[in-house]
């Protein structure tokens, strides 16, 4: 039988605020445990809650770059579960009136676009920390009471590669609004993820399992991938999907059960006794739709038109915001209308140094006018190879160095005389009669297998365009 995934997820961001969501408490990360509390945040008795304003602003922020409807009243409720790392035994969240529904994400993939609708945004408080060390259970309430908040979607993500690219363009959005910095390692984006099959063609869902422990976007996919070959190989067996939570063992790459999974009604849901219902003015809401700044979809079209860049790389060059910033600071800087040489030196030599140093390529700090002096001398003036272009540039990035110097220190200038390059041509053709028998037969692709020849023996430093001029001169005689 033929079954089909069915994945709906539930991502938590934690937002940018200087203080908790409802008292005072300061949301600075790395302190010493349980040095940021007070007692609303530990649910002593008499305590009450205020709502940060702050972040009721950077929910609704969201939830118009999510293409949501903002509701014009909204309501904490109580969600009761008892657990180490929940000093109330409850958590103020929003059950039935979140603060906005009905959005929509477009993601790619394949070069075909998809829509993902999301169901709900709503603003919630986070959960303390448990930490478990080798015979005891540590908690820490630093974390409890943080701003969450919670994206819900509908379940219409059909592969673990498109829960991948949906998570990829949500973070991307919520980093470019400025609300939060959706940094995994220190937990301020979370996921989990709910996934049933289905007989091919049916349109009922499945029995759901819901999987957490997800600590990355890759850790997302590879979950959601062994979870869906899990539950085909049991529906194949005759055997039912248990309704269950899930956790991901990252080092074995599998799942285990953690727990029966909960219904709203185990929750017990009512309306939070010590926060009014809040009404969001249209006027509120226009002034939040003022501050959405350029989004990735946005610049993304942006710098296709304006700059004449492929979707292709302005789709790698607007992923990340800073990325972006930085990546448009030279762009505009390039003294031709023809862009594409610093694209190409941008998501190429320039973002391997990112990668092999494990930062971003805004954190290459190499000034604009020396990375485009470099484009030039390579694209234009044609001093260096390309190949020498790259060295150059790993020397500017661990020296600081300018790349006229780092040129002349490690003499790397591109040979282009013609009288230097004929010992090096006329040695080759000797070395490789075969090859130079083919050209001279009409096998086109001998010739730049001999331009490869000269460049090795003259350590790239030779100008390929005029080794090739040179190549057929030489061969035709």
């Amino acid at each position: 039988m033929k079954y089909e995934t069915v994945i709906g997820l539930e991502v938590h961001v934690q937002l940018k605020t200087n203080t908790k969501a409802f008292c005072g408490c300061s949301t600075e990360f790395g302190k010493e445990p349980n040095t940021q509390v007070c007692p609303v945040c530990l649910g002593f008795p008499g305590s009450l809650p205020v709502l940060n304003s702050l972040a009721l602003e950077y929910a609704i922020r969201v939830g118009l770059a999510l293409n949501c409807q903002v509701q014009e009243f909204t309501k904490f409720d109580r969600k009761h579960y008892y657990y180490p790392d929940l000093p109330k035994n409850y958590q103020i969240s929003q059950y039935d009136l979140p603060i906005s529904k009905d959005g929509f994400l477009d993601i790619e993939l394949e070069g075909k676009a998809k829509r993902i609708r999301i169901k709900r945004v709503h603003l919630e408080e986070d959960a303390g920390k448990l930490i478990h060390e080798k015979n005891t259970s540590l908690v820490d309430y630093n974390r409890a009471g943080m701003p969450l908040l919670e994206i819900v979607s509908e379940p219409d993500i059909s592969s673990p590669q498109e829960a991948y690219e949906y998570l990829t363009a949500l973070k991307s959005i919520v980093q470019y609004l400025g609300v939060s910095d959706c940094d995994m390692e220190k937990g301020s984006l979370r996921c989990d993820a709910n996934i049933s099959l289905r007989e091919k063609g049916t349109t009922a869902l499945g029995v759901k399992a819901e999987l957490k422990n997800l600590n990355s976007f890759k850790a997302v996919k590879d979950a959601l991938a062994f979870e869906a070959g899990r539950q085909e190989a049991v529906l194949n067996e005759g055997d039912k999907v248990i309704q269950e939570t899930l956790l991901w063992n990252e080092q074995k790459s599998e799942t285990f059960s953690m727990r029966s999974k909960e219904e709203a009604k185990d929750y017990r849901y009512f309306p939070e006794p010590d926060l009014p219902p809040f009404l969001i003015s249209a006027q509120k809401i226009e002034e939040a739709r003022s501050e959405i700044p350029e989004l990735p979809a946005q610049k993304k079209e942006r710098f296709v038109k304006e700059y004449g860049l492929s979707l292709y790389d302005a789709n790698i060059l607007v992923a990340d915001k800073k990325n972006a910033d930085y990546a448009e600071e030279r762009l505009k800087a390039w003294g031709t209308e023809d862009k594409k040489p610093v694209a190409n030196w941008l998501i190429g030599p320039l973002a391997a140094i990112a990668g092999n140093n494990n930062i971003q390529i805004s954190q290459v700090r190499i000034p604009v006018e020396d990375f485009l002096e470099l484009i030039d001398l390579v694209e234009n003036k044609q001093a260096i190879s390309n190949l020498s272009g790259k060295t150059v540039l790993a020397e500017m990035f661990s020296t600081h160095k300018k790349p006229a110097i780092i040129i002349q220190e490690k003499n790397l200038a591109q040979i282009s005389d013609a009288s230097s390059l004929g010992g090096i041509i006329e040695a080759v053709i000797n070395e490789n009669e075969r090859s130079a028998k083919d050209y001279r037969s009409g096998k086109e692709n001998a010739l730049m297998f001999l331009v490869g020849q000269v460049m090795k023996k003259s350590r790239g430093k030779a100008n390929p365009k005029v080794v090739q001029e040179l190549l057929k001169e030489k061969l035709s005689k």
